[in-house]
């Protein structure tokens, strides 16, 4: 069942024990701090949870999932709110701000790291140690939401992805046990968790290995954009013989007149190289060289930079906005891949998006880690592109018509897969979730929910319902 409009007696009394026995808020639709308490990064995102708790413990998170349980009602969790999914509608949300233990243990080289920590505090402490961990282009997602789903980052042809990495995670289930989830303890379990984000449980925290680096070679070249056909096709032949040591993506952006926006950028159509090389600084120079003949930049950030600047790489958004996105995974980048893009998202296209990223993939990307986990469509995959479109209410129905333009005109070179953390809230049916993974692997994660969460309490997400 769903809470009622009116609620029963014996729902409110369990709100009201609720309530009691939890040490963080415990709030209703139509309380002063529901709002704030449910806000997300992704503003398009509204969340109409029948209620919000905010855990401070995992004693309060088993207590939410226990009372959800009783009353059946589905369990969403909420971190910073960049990635979204289905609807929490009648949902018992549960917020994970304030679980922020940070450890990183300088002689082992590991990270402890719960639920509410995200990656620019974790940067910011890891850089003082030389230590670094596999992190995402934005300093506001959480650690665990982006490494569930895989975690693709600058480092990511040299590494893997950040799920690869991890050793250990804390997670309570469907019954409000809390278990601790290794290769040993619980090799399946472990398996999903890696790669299937929130189908499982709650994850409170995650443990993963942290890497020696305090500098690298990295940073963005802005180019004009009459200059985008020439960065893109050489970046598609480029990327044909970089090293292993070399991760890299070209952004097409229509950039507003905002103040957010550096003063040179404003207005304008211009395109982003992301560069982020784990190799000597002078060998970053020649590989990076072929770019910089190309013509004058507008910006050239791109040098020896530490690692606690690497979000300056991708200089994402910081502050909450409204967006439409959506993404696909290329096995190949053709020229005749690259003119598509430009006619949909180039200079002269009147295109609504501000963000067409083709990002290299391969690599370390492409390999399966030593001990397996869930993160899918490895082998196949050279490329992916992500969209980005900003907009209201009023505008989504023609600015997500105009991105799967963009993704159908690819599909001659698509692998017709996708990637669990450039899924979005149009990608939530389990058909297209399933997407994510190979057949067998998708039929294993089934089989998996159904043993820990054979009601599917945990389904507001891109959902694996349990086998039947």
């Amino acid at each position: 069942m769903s809470a009622p409009e009116t609620p029963g007696v014996q729902y409110a009394i369990g709100i009201t024990a609720l309530q009691a026995t939890v040490a963080g808020p415990v709030l209703l639709p139509g309380d002063a701090s529901f709002a704030a308490e449910i806000a997300t990064y992704n503003l398009t995102v509204v969340h109409t949870p029948a209620v919000v708790v905010g855990a401070t413990s995992v004693a309060d998170v088993q207590e939410a999932v226990r009372f959800a349980a009783v009353y059946n009602l589905p369990v969403a969790v909420l971190g910073a709110g960049h990635g979204s999914s289905v609807s929490s509608d009648g949902a018992v949300l549960i917020t994970t701000r304030r679980l922020t233990g940070l450890s990183i243990d300088e002689t082992a080289k590991t990270a402890r790291v719960e639920a509410g920590v995200r990656w620019g505090e974790f940067v910011e402490q890891a850089s003082k140690l030389g230590l670094a961990g596999l992190n995402g282009s934005s300093p506001t997602v959480t650690v665990v939401g982006y490494t569930l789903g895989g975690g693709l980052g600058p480092f990511g042809r040299k590494y893997g992805y950040a799920a690869d990495h991890v050793t250990a995670l804390d997670v309570v289930t469907a019954n409000g046990e809390l278990r601790h989830v290794t290769a040993d303890s619980d090799p399946d379990l472990f398996w999903a968790l890696r790669g299937a984000k929130g189908n499982f449980g709650v994850v409170v925290a995650i443990e993963f290995t942290v890497f020696p680096l305090q500098a690298f070679y990295g940073g963005g070249i802005f180019f004009p954009g009459e200059l985008a056909g020439d960065v893109l096709h050489l970046f598609r032949e480029w990327t044909q013989n970089v090293p292993e040591e070399m991760s890299a993506s070209v952004g097409l952006l229509h950039l507003p007149a905002a103040p957010f926006v550096p003063e040179p950028l404003r207005d304008r159509v211009v395109v982003h190289l992301r560069i982020a090389y784990l190799g000597g600084p002078s060998d970053g120079a020649l590989l990076v060289e072929p770019f910089r003949k190309l013509g004058t930049p507008i910006i050239d950030a791109v040098g020896p930079m530490p690692y606690a600047a690497v979000a300056t790489i991708h200089n994402d958004p910081v502050d909450p906005l409204p967006v439409y996105e959506h993404a696909a995974l290329l096995r190949e980048l053709p020229a005749e891949a690259v003119d598509t893009l430009l006619r949909f998202a180039g200079p002269g296209s009147d295109s609504p998006l501000i963000l067409a990223e083709v990002r290299h993939m391969g690599g370390a990307l492409a390999r399966t880690p030593e001990v397996p986990n869930a993160v899918g469509n490895r082998d196949q995959t050279l490329y992916s592109v992500f969209l980005v479109a900003a907009g209201g209410p009023p505008d989504a129905e023609a600015l997500h018509a105009y991105e799967q333009q963009v993704i159908d005109a690819l599909e001659p070179w698509s692998t017709g897969r996708r990637y669990l953390n450039f899924m979005f809230a149009n990608d939530a049916d389990p058909q297209t979730a399933a997407l994510a993974y190979a057949p067998e692997a998708y039929e294993r994660l089934t089989a998996i929910k159904r043993r820990f969460d054979p009601s599917n309490l945990f389904r507001i997400n891109h959902n694996i319902p349990p086998a039947s």
